[in-house]
């Protein structure tokens, strides 16, 4: 029985992680670690899709419309970054692309000098 949501796929995206950054290291941009890390989830066997589009709706109505980073296997979504440190905004900004898609696993993975990952849970029957 997994511990959480997606546990098994969240494991194998950390391992995907932390191979990417300890090849390339720090201080690329974020596209860079984008490709990279699609490439090596997709090594492993994992589908990932980068730049997958988002639409936001507000009373059935499109009112915004974003690319998440990585969906992978049409059950996490992955917010990158390459910066110093990960701040509130880029953890709300994966809470918002949960909120707006059926997905409700995120990863929030930072790639900046000390790497760091978060994982965000959206669950509700608000979908």
């Amino acid at each position: 029985m997994e511990k959480h949501r997606h546990s098994v796929l969240t494991d194998s995206i950390l391992c995907c992680f932390y191979s990417v950054y300890n090849t390339l290291g720090y201080g690329f941009l974020e596209k860079v670690y984008q490709r990279a890390l699609c490439f090596e989830l997709e090594s492993r066997g994992i589908s990932a899709v980068a730049e997958t589009p988002i639409t936001v709706l507000y009373r059935n109505q499109v009112v915004g419309e974003y690319f998440c980073d990585v969906l992978v296997e049409n059950s996490v979504i992955l917010e990158l970054k390459a910066t110093d440190f990960l701040m509130a905004k880029h953890e709300a900004q994966l809470l918002n692309y949960l909120k707006a898609t059926p997905v409700d696993v995120g990863l929030l993975s930072n790639f900046g000098p000390d790497p760091q990952v978060k994982r965000k849970v959206y669950s509700n029957n608000r979908k």
